[in-house]
């Protein structure tokens, strides 16, 4: 199957050339989008996490070797989480060459956090399946980048260490409030203000809750600790 301009120019960006190319049509096909003759990344999404799982779990245990398990589990589950791979996924454009329903592409498909990094771990997976363990894990690797060694600031929830901070200085718990409340309802966009009882506040803006939630505690985190 011969790959259009965008599907190769994201190979490209991905640093893998497939062999099987239907592979990675149907890791970026979305189940708005599938048909009985198309299948869509929800299997390969689910093969393509375990891989990512141990690819992780070997490159901490080897970044460093005197880690126990305590120590190594936080790491590990910031490099995994939706989050990060998101991020990873809008760093090589992803959202570009997914393949989604009209309905969807209507309510920014292209642009929601778990339908990037579904589609990322799903890639994941059809890099393994064409190419091997190997291949999965030169990829994976240069994408993670600098994460992997970073990671021990990313390893704690950004709520959980601002909540923290709080209560190391004797300080009610952080506050979370809603500020604002943009888009349509199937596609809302949340603005956050975090707040300490002692004055300090920053606001993040994001297409969940959750996520406002906790990059207005990074930012608020930062902020108090300069």
């Amino acid at each position: 199957m011969k790959l259009s301009a965008d599907m190769a120019a994201f190979c490209n960006r991905l640093g893998y050339s497939f062999a099987r190319t239907e592979l990675l049509v149907q890791a970026l096909t979305h189940s708005s989008v599938a048909t009985q003759n198309r299948g869509d990344n929800q299997r390969l999404e689910f093969l393509g996490d375990r891989v990512l799982g141990l690819v992780m779990a070997e490159a901490l245990l080897q970044a460093d070797t005197k880690a126990s398990e305590g120590q190594i589990a936080p790491r590990y589950n910031a490099l995994v989480r939706k989050e990060t791979c998101a991020d990873v996924a809008r760093e090589i454009d992803l959202g570009v060459v997914l393949r989604l329903g009209r309905s969807e592409m209507k309510s920014g498909g292209r642009r929601k956090e778990a339908l990037l990094a579904d589609a990322l771990e799903a890639v994941i997976a059809a890099v393994w399946l064409d190419g091997g363990y190997d291949a999965a894990q030169s990829v994976i690797t240069r994408l993670w980048g600098a994460r992997v060694s970073n990671v021990e600031a990313d390893a704690r929830d950004a709520k959980t260490a601002l909540q923290e901070w709080a209560q190391a200085r004797r300080e009610a718990p952080p506050t979370y409030v809603e500020v604002a409340r943009s888009g349509p309802d199937h596609a809302p966009v949340f603005t956050i203000e975090a707040r300490l009882a002692s004055g300090p506040s920053e606001q993040a803006t994001a297409g969940s809750k959750r996520q406002a939630e906790q990059t207005a505690a990074m930012a608020l985190l930062k902020k108090v600790s300069r």
